[in-house]
């Protein structure tokens, strides 16, 4: 959701600057920056942005700068000479010596700037319009070049992901075996104990039946291939992704508590590794 749009457009008169800059959000969060000349134009311009920019931490600027003598600020000469003339006579009325910096506090007295603010006509707001577009385009452009970057990362996790998967079934077979002897053992322990033998096999199938992973293992190998296409899909899926990650946490997380397994076990935190870092990264996706 990372990205950035710039776009320069000149009149006659005036450079404006479209500056985009977005970042990670989860809804559309927009602020603007607009001089005051296009203020009234300000809920059309956030009307395209929320049309264009789908989520995101949005800040948008335009900056202004006046080609020549066509500056619209302006000082009141009136005002200021009569500012001046008060303070000057103050000074000689109370014998308080007038400030070397009289001429800067002058001027940020309320009235001696003037701001005229003209009118925007048809044309310029037209060219205004096609810079934002372009800016939104290169912000865009900006996005796609990161969600490639970004499906290549997450399909390279998964990828690793689906390898430690069959790294697990080299050690199953150990797994449940040493189990087996493990109960075995302690009952030798116990010999003279009379027991139901029956109701032990019984048992002893319930017991191992708990430690198998089977279903787990195919219900992530089906969420892996989900997230994959849901990449494919091409849509912006970012809360989908979000959702299909968390069933492979959920997944990946009984595994470890199944596996009773030193080296299982060592492979499932590798496995929620490579899983954290995709949902770090499932941040910036729309």
């Amino acid at each position: 959701m990372t990205g950035f749009g710039k776009e320069i457009a000149e009149l006659p008169s005036k450079k404006i600057t479209i500056e985009i800059k977005a970042l990670n959000s989860k809804q559309l969060d927009l602020s603007t920056h607009i001089p005051s000349i296009y203020k009234e134009k300000e809920m059309e311009i956030r009307s395209l942005l929320n049309k264009s920019l789908e989520r995101g931490k949005v800040e948008f600027n335009v900056y202004l700068e006046y080609i020549g003598s066509s500056v619209p600020t302006q000082i009141n000469q009136a005002t200021f000479e009569n500012y001046y003339a008060q303070i000057a006579a103050i000074s000689q009325q109370s014998g308080i010596e007038m400030p070397g910096d009289v001429f800067h506090t002058i001027l940020r007295l309320p009235d001696v700037i003037k701001n005229e603010i003209a009118e925007v006509d048809e044309t310029e707001w037209k060219t205004v319009c096609e810079a934002i577009e372009k800016a939104i385009s290169k912000l865009k452009e900006f996005r796609v070049q990161e969600g490639k970057m970004l499906s290549d990362l997450f399909k390279q996790k998964i990828s690793n992901i689906e390898h430690l998967l069959l790294e697990i079934e080299k050690y199953e077979g150990k797994r449940l075996e040493k189990i087996k002897n493990r109960i075995i053992e302690q009952l030798e322990k116990v010999a003279a104990q009379d027991y139901d033998k029956n109701r032990f096999e019984q048992e002893m199938i319930y017991y191992i039946e708990k430690l198998d992973v089977n279903e787990e293992k195919t219900r992530l190998i089906n969420h892996l291939q989900y997230f994959v296409s849901t990449i494919n899909s091409g849509e912006a899926q970012g809360k989908k992704l979000g959702f299909i990650a968390q069933e492979m946490s959920r997944e990946i997380n009984t595994l470890g508590s199944k596996s009773n397994h030193a080296e299982m076990q060592k492979i499932v935190v590798q496995m929620k590794d490579e899983l954290e870092q995709i949902k770090e990264q499932i941040l910036n996706v729309l």
